[in-house]
């Protein structure tokens, strides 16, 4: 487990694979929001949105890479959207 206040703001975030998953906007309690840039547009049209992934998926933080433990596919399947 990371001390996730080594965690900040535009830092890159991959996953295991070395694939790129988004860009941190910000920590919030236990899980990193990711900028709305990397996001996708919904199904129905609408702008990209916020995602979260859960701090628990850090494996490393290098420099300004935070590096998962799951595959970037297998980290985007376990966004959460902003409420």
């Amino acid at each position: 487990m990371h001390d996730h206040s080594n965690i900040k703001e535009h830092m890159k975030v991959i996953g295991a694979d070395g694939v790129h998953v988004g860009t941190v906007d910000h920590v919030d309690g236990e899980r990193i929001k990711l900028t709305k840039n990397d996001s996708p547009s919904t199904e129905d049209g609408q702008g990209a949105k916020h995602h979260y992934l859960p701090a628990g998926l850090v494996a490393e933080i290098e420099g300004d890479t935070v590096r998962l433990s799951a595959t970037a596919q297998n980290a985007v399947d376990m966004f959460e959207e902003a409420e």
